[in-house]
């Protein structure tokens, strides 16, 4: 079989496009592989198809591997498990707060940027603190943050 390099870049095009309609964020590296052995058979145009296969495959698997290995590092942790990254950072009191124990106790804060995915998290006390005031925020309980006055 006999492939010119517009055939791999015509392939390579194919896949990102499938890649567009299948959002999977996988399919993409085939297609970059594709385009990469296009480029390759400009500089030799001679390639033997099974070297043009294996090239395809090689280059494909190694950035599919490269993405996920080393660009797309999650550590193994969870957004619960980055809950230390919020401490100390500050917010305004959307709804007021109370002491546990007294009546409407939990109140909201808003960040001026997302926390943990959030820009308005349900927070608890051991004060009162009116609306309209910055809090820092002390731990981290589940969904629930713990602040105190700024």
């Amino acid at each position: 079989m006999e492939l010119a390099w517009w055939h791999w870049m015509v392939l390579g095009l194919g896949l990102g496009l499938v890649e567009l309609a299948v959002p999977s964020f996988f399919i993409i590296w085939f297609g970059l592989g594709a385009l990469l052995v296009g480029v390759a058979m400009l500089a030799v145009p001679d390639m033997a198809f099974t070297t043009q296969v294996l090239l395809w495959t090689v280059a494909s698997v190694l950035m599919t591997v490269l993405w996920f290995r080393v660009f797309r590092r999650d550590d193994g942790k969870t957004r619960s498990g980055r809950a230390d990254e919020v401490l100390g950072e500050i917010g305004v009191l959307v709804r007021a707060v109370e002491p546990l124990g007294v009546a409407s106790a939990r109140g909201e804060v808003r960040f001026q940027k997302p926390i943990l995915g959030a820009d308005v998290w349900p927070c608890l006390a051991d004060e009162s603190i009116a609306a309209g005031e910055r809090v820092r925020v002390l731990a981290v309980d589940g969904q629930i943050l713990k602040v105190g006055k700024y």
